[in-house]
């Protein structure tokens, strides 16, 4: 059961008790992503996720890290286009220190001169490695081509321009914006004591609101079609190909997965048996769905040598062309919706899975459904919803990237 306490300052923590594991996991979770940073700010959500482990007022970056180490933990985070999170995974009894590093992380510190000019050349290189493999490039530009005034086609790395300018205050300043305590969850999950969560709020909900805070505002960016083509010196071409979509919060969301599983969301969806298995035109080959709070998209992806990407592109055009004109199966649609009550329910097995659903759900959602409640939502998708959004996402001209050798 995932029970949910606000606290007098405004974080929000929530737990759900699994007695019969050994484990917790803990996140804090902040309603900051890349989509939100100015122009000039682009990266710094990230730059930050990177400079909360490099030392607080009591602790170095080699004691927070050996410290995890010490007690068999896990300590690790990520920033997305929306939200950010720091979590960790250790044995139940240790449940309080790890709260502990990661609060002294949170509100503790230092932002080094010496430190941030390391973990800036540190992030320089996560960046030139991105860029080195085109098949990380490739959604990179293709997300520029989609939305290319909004923050939402930036990368969440930044670049070496932004990220050569931000300073110890910059990173106060961005922080002062948006770690507030109303955009902050709390998720805990695994043998949760009633000792662990009182120690969550003696840490967390004190802390007050700056005055400098302001309040996330979606920007619903419109979506372009469009074509990007980078010439590169390459074994294979990669090609990405995006239609816009619907945001997490629409009601069609899990008719929108449902669509994504037939069209290229596993091995026996219609891209995969018709580019790989049946062609053999590819290794790897298939889509996914995005979704934010206002918009979302749905992307193919595929590579292959460069002699054969005008065969790879047309075949991923004429099953998408057969699925707009002649529609899906009954069969297709029932293993779809098998598929997602399996990939659902499987997905939840560790504490972890749990504590970062309920994170998440509570900092988009505000609300928490059951594994029953979803997998009836689940059982409710119809032919007709998944054919409306056939009609409405693969009708639109999509944006394109592409990367390889010989194209011009």
């Amino acid at each position: 059961m995932v029970t949910v306490y606000t606290c007098q300052n405004g974080v929000r923590i929530v737990s759900e008790e699994i007695p019969h594991v050994r484990s917790i996991s803990v996140g804090i979770w902040v309603g900051a992503g890349s989509r939100f940073e100015l122009p000039e700010e682009n990266g710094i959500t990230h730059f930050i996720e990177h400079m909360l482990f490099k030392g607080t007022k009591t602790r170095s970056a080699r004691q927070i890290a050996e410290e995890f180490d010490r007690i068999g933990g896990e300590i690790n985070a990520f920033t997305s286009k929306e939200n950010t999170c720091y979590y960790a995974k250790v044995l139940d009894h240790h449940g309080e220190l790890a709260v502990s590093i990661l609060a002294d992380m949170f509100f503790n510190s230092t932002f080094d001169a010496n430190e941030l000019d390391k973990e800036r050349q540190v992030v320089l290189e996560e960046i030139l490695m991105s860029e080195d493999a085109p098949d990380d490039d490739v959604h990179e530009q293709l997300w520029h081509v989609m939305y290319p005034t909004d923050a939402l086609g930036l990368p969440i790395l930044g670049t070496s321009r932004t990220l050569s300018s931000f300073s110890a205050d910059t990173i106060r300043h961005y922080m002062e914006k948006y770690y507030y305590p109303e955009n902050i969850v709390v998720s805990v999950a695994g043998n949760v004591t009633k000792e662990l969560l009182l120690h969550i709020e003696e840490l967390f909900g004190r802390y007050e609101r700056s005055p400098k805070a302001v309040n996330i505002t979606l920007s619903h960016p419109q979506f372009h079609s469009g074509k990007f083509v980078k010439e590169r010196e390459v074994e294979q071409s990669h090609l990405a190909i995006s239609y816009p979509a619907i945001g997490v919060n629409d009601p069609r969301l899990n008719s929108f997965i449902a669509l994504n599983n037939i069209v290229g969301g596993n091995m026996s969806s219609r891209l995969f048996q018709e580019v790989r298995e049946e062609r053999g035109l590819a290794y790897t080959i298939y889509s996914y769905q995005s979704c934010y709070e206002d918009v979302g998209v749905f992307t193919i992806y595929g590579s292959t040598n460069n002699q054969q990407l005008a065969v790879m592109h047309d075949t991923i055009n004429e099953t998408i062309k057969k699925v707009r004109t002649d529609g899906i199966s009954d069969t297709e649609l029932l293993n779809a919706k098998e598929q997602l009550k399996g990939s659902f329910v499987l997905g939840l097995e560790g504490t972890n899975s749990r504590m970062s659903r309920n994170g998440r759900n509570e900092l988009i959602h505000g609300k928490h459904k059951s594994i029953d409640e979803i997998i009836e939502e689940i059982d409710q998708i119809s032919m007709e919803k998944v054919n409306e959004l056939i009609d409405s996402i693969l009708s639109v001209d999509p944006a394109i990237a592409i990367i390889g050798q010989g194209l011009k």
